[in-house]
This record gives C-alpha cells, sequence and structure tokens, in this order.
C-alpha cells in the first residue's frame, strides 16, 4: 500500500503514515526498511497489518503534497479512549478482588477469574495482592502506554 508520513517523534522514532484508503497507521523504527530517516511528507510503500505500518519504503521520484504542521502534531498525539488510568486505580483499589477494573478494562476473562477466586479463602488470598499490583501499575503505567494496552480496539 502507498501512504505518506505525517508525522516522526525526533525523541523515539515512531511515526503515524496516511495509507491511501484513509486509514491512519503507526509504525516504529524497526518497521523503517531503508537507510535514512522517514521525514514528514515523504510518499512510501508499506505493508498494513491492523493499524500497523510494516516494511516502509521511500518510493522513489515521488512527489510529497504538503502536510501541515497541525496535522502532523495531532497524528503522534496519543488517541484518547474512554477509559482512564485512575478510574481503574481507584476501582482496583476499592472493588480490587471481585475484578471489577478488570471488567472495566475491557479484560473479561481474567475478570470473572478474580470473581471465581475471590469466592473461596484460598484464592482471595491471591486476588487482594493482585488487584494491589494491579492497581500501582496503572497509576506508574504512562499515559501512551496506559492507552496503547486498554485503548479503544483492545477490547
Amino acid at each position: 500500500m502507498r501512504g505518506q508520513v505525517l508525522g516522526v517523534d525526533t525523541r523515539t522514532g515512531d511515526g503515524i503514515v496516511a495509507g491511501n484508503d484513509g486509514r491512519r497507521y503507526r509504525f516504529r523504527p524497526a518497521d523503517w526498511a531503508h537507510r535514512g530517516e522517514p521525514a514528514i511528507g515523504m510518499v512510501v510503500d508499506f505493508e498494513a497489518e491492523e493499524n500497523r505500518a510494516l516494511s516502509l519504503f521511500p518510493v522513489p521520484g515521488a512527489t510529497p503534497a504538503p502536510v501541515p504542521a497541525a496535522a502532523a502534531a495531532a497524528a503522534l498525539a496519543p488517541a484518547q479512549g474512554d477509559r482512564n488510568k485512575y478510574v481503574a486505580a481507584v476501582i482496583a483499589f476499592l472493588l480490587g478482588p471481585l475484578g471489577i477494573h478488570r471488567f472495566y478494562l475491557g479484560r473479561i476473562g481474567t475478570g470473572v477469574l478474580m470473581l471465581i477466586l475471590t469466592c473461596t479463602v484460598f484464592g482471595l488470598l491471591l486476588s487482594i495482592p493482585w488487584a494491589f499490583v494491579d492497581m500501582i501499575r496503572y497509576l506508574i503505567m504512562s499515559d501512551r502506554e496506559f492507552e496503547r494496552r486498554y485503548g479503544r480496539g483492545h477490547d
């Protein structure tokens, strides 16, 4: 598929490509299969896998269309999901052994497991520390990482 690089984070090398199909795809430095660096506006050929762009190559002789700076900055901003890490941490603290925070984050299987474990004395001894560890993880996790793990499309 062909597309155009919308933005590249100079610190991490992560970037966004707008595909010819109208969708946006994320890439990492390891996905860049060419010597040199990706640049905003560069026309590339890539393999699409879900929301990832893999094996990116610049298209020789392609004339890039101008990309507004605001669009490039918006492309690199983390997507805002409908879940909040602080809400998840509070739920884990208050109702953690019941696994309610897991249901909130779309992790239904482990939520059911925690709920079943809580019904037994031995299981309760497992689910209490499990919920506490989850709470701490949510609080120390970066917003970007939380969105990557629990954002839209990860249900």
